[in-house]
């Protein structure tokens, strides 16, 4: 190989690597498992801190608290009462009792993330379901929110398969 196309395949390597790597760092329009695990986490150190405040955040989805279609809810591990939630997609479930949220398909996974709830604190349970994303198109989607209990609240955070 000569000079000229050593130093032509050299230009080229770096800028397809450069591409790559800013390719990679263009933040992606839906969250990850890793970004709701990642939200719980936030959501309880918050809670913690300063439970009343935080709620008022998620209620307001402001605080980091909705990111992209990543967002908490949390509600009442006594009674189920639904205290917050950040999405604009769900604030009809607000004041409502989350055992009686039944998917499209009739799945009553209501009960199932107040049974997750009353885990013990900080262990992380898993709850599949079918739930419209925010926007026109109301066309339940598979959805997998992580829930735990933090105090009095059960909180969860999910995001679209």
């Amino acid at each position: 190989m000569n000079r000229r196309n050593a130093f032509t395949l050299a230009v080229t390597v770096a800028l397809w690597g450069g591409i790559s790597a800013f390719g990679s760092a263009i933040a992606q329009p839906f969250g990850t498992a890793d970004d709701a695990k990642a939200m719980l986490a936030k959501t309880a150190a918050a809670l913690k801190a300063d439970k009343t405040k935080t709620l008022d955040l998620i209620n307001k989805g402001e605080g980091g608290f909705l990111d992209r279609d990543i967002y908490p809810f949390c509600f009442n591990k006594s009674d189920g009462i639904n205290q917050a939630v950040a999405s604009p997609n769900a604030k009809q479930f607000l004041g409502k009792d989350i055992r009686q949220n039944k998917d499209a398909t009739g799945k009553e996974y209501g009960l199932e993330l107040y049974a997750a709830a009353q885990k013990p604190e900080g262990q992380i349970t898993e709850v599949s379901y079918m739930f419209p994303k925010a926007g026109a198109d109301k066309t339940p989607v598979a959805k997998v929110s992580f829930v735990t209990a933090v105090g009095d609240l059960g909180c969860g955070v999910g995001y679209y398969k």
